[in-house]
């Protein structure tokens, strides 16, 4: 490999770790943040702020990204308001505000962070010549991203602090600095002026008219639905098993996450992508089943298989639409999956997890077995509905 290419191999893997550093060290210790400024109940809505703006805003920007200016700087502008917002509902969280201007100021961060995660998967791949090979690797630097996020909180008592809110903004502002160091490539020259259909994103839909890219889309919604209550109540699951630090062991899922990613060309090579992706949702069921007996040994070893059940179906189905959508379609397609898994997968997730959870909590403490049994059934379910669906046809081997 060329000292060129090494150059930006290492660019490419700067801006995942940063992006997703940023993202861990405001997600993770969210709960219990709010729990400790008396805003316990807002839990599921503010993480549900989060899936809302992923329906909203990353097709507009990804659309703007592929027709009106080149992705590089639609990302730096939007770090630049996200740390804005970010610093804004820190500060509305530390003064006491009211509830409702607490949930509007975080709804206005997720608005301005959720389109950054597809710009910048999109950015990445455009610069990729192998994709499956390539992309496990780069990815992982994203895990250590969200590790050290992890990492950081803990090492700075923030799990539970404003503190934390604060250095996620500060991060946001590192990854617009960090911009300027990517080339900037502009998008295609059109010739017809786009329609307002078009500049919102939405002809991106037409995308799910092939069998198979519809299945891989309603699955990855389906499933992101019982994931979503990962990090909502897990940690509260830490919390009155006696752990400390939460944020800290909730990265152990990392751990394995960073194995399957760097495993994935050698799975690819042998394994078919049907596969992978039931494989994925395998170790979901499992993740479930091993937090549904509610025992300090078990809820770690449930959080460890967490990576395996994210990298082994999200980061194919990442990989499956680059490769089997036109490059013009790059960011929208990409934006498309965001708004699928992030927005009405999540939206659905926290929201129905939220209601699980209270139908599952009592006077005397949750019951962990029901709760996480139930949503081991769903994964159970979204699994069959897979493996039955989906032909695995196309211009790729699948």
């Amino acid at each position: 490999m060329k000292t060129s290419r090494g150059l930006e191999y290492i660019e490419l893997a700067g801006l995942f770790f940063l992006q997703w550093m940023a993202l861990s060290i405001w997600l993770v210790p969210l709960s219990n943040v709010l729990e400790a400024h008396g805003l316990h109940a807002l839990r599921p809505y503010a993480f549900a702020t989060g899936a809302l703006a992923a329906i909203i805003s990353p097709l507009i920007f990804g659309a703007m990204a592929d027709r009106h200016f080149a992705p590089v700087r639609v990302l730096r502008w939007l770090a630049v308001a996200t740390a804005a917002a970010m610093a804004l509902a820190t500060f509305s969280i530390q003064q006491g505000c009211s509830a409702g201007t607490v949930l509007g100021l975080i709804q206005v961060y997720s608005l301005c962070a959720a389109p950054s995660s597809s710009i910048s998967t999109s950015i990445i791949f455009s610069r990729l010549q192998n994709p499956k090979r390539e992309f496990g690797p780069i990815r992982a630097t994203a895990t250590v991203g969200w590790m050290c996020g992890c990492w950081l909180v803990s090492a700075l008592a923030a799990d539970a602090s404003p503190l934390a809110g604060y250095a996620s903004a500060a991060t946001w502002l590192g990854i617009a600095a960090f911009t300027f160091v990517l080339p900037s490539v502009p998008p295609p020259e059109t010739k017809t002026r786009p329609s307002w259909h078009e500049r919102l994103g939405w002809d991106a839909l037409v995308l799910l008219k092939n069998r198979d890219t519809r299945v891989v889309f309603l699955t990855a919604a389906l499933y992101s639905i019982p994931l979503a209550a990962f990090y909502p109540f897990t940690p509260a699951q830490l919390k009155q098993l006696g752990f400390q630090h939460a944020s800290a062991w909730m990265s152990l899922g990392q751990t394995t996450e960073i194995f399957a990613m760097l495993a994935l060309a050698g799975l690819f090579l042998r394994v078919r992508l049907k596969w992978i992706f039931a494989a994925g949702m395998g170790f979901g069921l499992l993740r479930s089943g091993l937090s549904a007996l509610d025992s300090r040994g078990w809820v770690l070893a449930g959080i460890t298989m967490h990576g395996l059940a994210y990298t082994l179906f999200f980061i194919p189905a990442q990989i499956y639409v680059d490769e089997r959508i036109d490059p013009a379609w790059r960011v929208r397609a990409q934006a498309l999956f965001s708004l699928m898994t992030s927005g009405v997968g999540n939206l659905l997730g926290y929201l129905g997890t939220g209601w699980w959870f209270n139908h599952c909590t009592q006077t005397a403490g949750t019951r962990w077995p029901l709760f996480w049994g139930g949503l081991a059934a769903a994964v159970g379910g979204v699994m069959v509905y897979f493996v039955t669906a989906y032909r695995g046809r196309g211009p790729a081997k699948s």
